[in-house]
C-alpha cells in the first residue's frame, strides 16, 4: 500500500499548495488599498516592470506583424480574399496574439525579475526585517508590484498589437503591393472597438493578474537559498505560461462564442 500512501501524500501537498496560494492571493487583494495610498511606489514599479519590458514587446510585435502579413497573404490569395489581409491581421492581434504573446513575454522577462527580486529579499532577510518592524511586506513590497503588473500588461498588449499592425502594413503595402487605403478601410469598417479591442484589453488585464500573482507568490514562498530562487524563477515561467494559455481558452469561449 506504499504507492497509495504516496499518491495521498502528493495529493495533500498539492491541495495545501493551492490553499496557500489562494490565501496569498486574497491577502494581496486586501493589501491593494494601502498601495493606492502610496501610489508613488506603484509608479516606480510600473517603470521597472512595464517600461523596461517595452523594447522586447515592440521588437516582438513588429516581427509578429511581418510574419502574419506574409503568411496570411499567401493563404488568403489562394481564395481570392487578399483584400481582407488588414482585417485578419488586426483581429488576430487584438483578439489573441497581442494579449497572449505579451503575457508570455511578460512572464519570461518581468515575471522572473519579480520572483528573483522577492526571493533575494527573502534570502537577505529583508522580508523578515520588515515584519520585525511591524511593516506588512504585502502592503509595502508585494501590493505595489501587483498593481503595477495589472496596469502595465494591458498597455504593453496595446502597444504590441499596434506595432504588429504597423509591421503588417509595411509588409503588405511596401513589399506585397496591397492598396494602403483598402488595408486600413476594411479594419475601420469591420473591427468593433468594444467587442474586439475591448475584449482583448480585458484578456490582457486578466493575464496581468495571473502572471504577476504567480511571480510574487513564487518569490515569496521560495526557499531562501540561491538554488531555491533559481527554481522559483523557472516555476514562474512554467506556471504563468500554462495558466495564460488555459485561461485564454476560457476567456475566448466566453467572449467570442456568441454571435455578433
Amino acid at each position: 500500500m506504499n504507492w497509495l500512501a504516496l499518491i495521498g501524500a502528493r495529493a495533500l501537498a498539492m491541495l495545501g499548495g493551492w490553499g496557500r496560494a489562494a490565501i496569498f492571493f486574497v491577502d494581496l487583494l486586501a493589501a491593494l488599498p494601502a498601495s493606492l495610498r502610496r501610489f508613488s511606489l506603484v509608479v516606480v514599479q510600473i517603470h521597472a516592470i512595464g517600461n523596461r519590458s517595452l523594447l522586447i514587446i515592440l521588437a516582438s510585435g513588429m516581427a509578429v506583424g511581418f510574419v502574419l502579413a506574409l503568411q496570411l497573404y499567401n493563404t488568403l490569395i489562394t481564395f481570392g480574399a487578399a483584400e481582407s489581409l488588414g482585417l485578419v491581421v488586426n483581429l488576430s492581434l487584438v483578439r489573441e496574439l497581442g494579449p497572449v504573446v505579451t503575457a508570455l513575454l511578460f512572464a519570461g522577462r518581468a515575471g522572473t525579475s519579480l520572483t528573483a527580486e522577492i526571493g533575494l529579499m527573502k534570502a537577505g532577510e529583508q522580508i523578515a526585517a520588515l515584519e520585525l518592524m511591524a511593516i506588512d511586506p504585502r502592503q509595502r513590497v508585494l501590493a505595489p508590484r501587483f498593481l503595477a503588473g495589472i496596469i502595465s500588461m494591458p498597455l504593453l498588449a496595446i502597444l504590441f498589437s499596434a506595432i504588429g499592425i504597423l509591421g503588417a502594413w509595411l509588409v503588405a503595402v511596401g513589399l506585397i503591393g496591397i492598396d494602403a487605403g483598402n488595408f486600413w478601410s476594411i479594419q475601420q469598417n469591420a473591427v468593433d472597438v468594444w467587442r474586439d479591442v475591448g475584449n482583448g484589453v480585458v484578456k490582457s488585464a486578466v493575464f496581468g493578474v495571473i502572471c504577476t500573482a504567480v511571480a510574487l507568490y513564487q518569490g515569496y514562498e521560495t526557499e531562501a537559498t540561491p538554488e531555491g530562487v533559481a527554481y522559483a524563477t523557472t516555476r514562474t515561467v512554467v506556471i504563468s505560461s500554462l495558466a495564460v494559455l488555459g485561461s485564454d481558452f476560457i476567456l475566448t469561449a466566453l467572449m467570442f462564442s456568441a454571435p455578433r
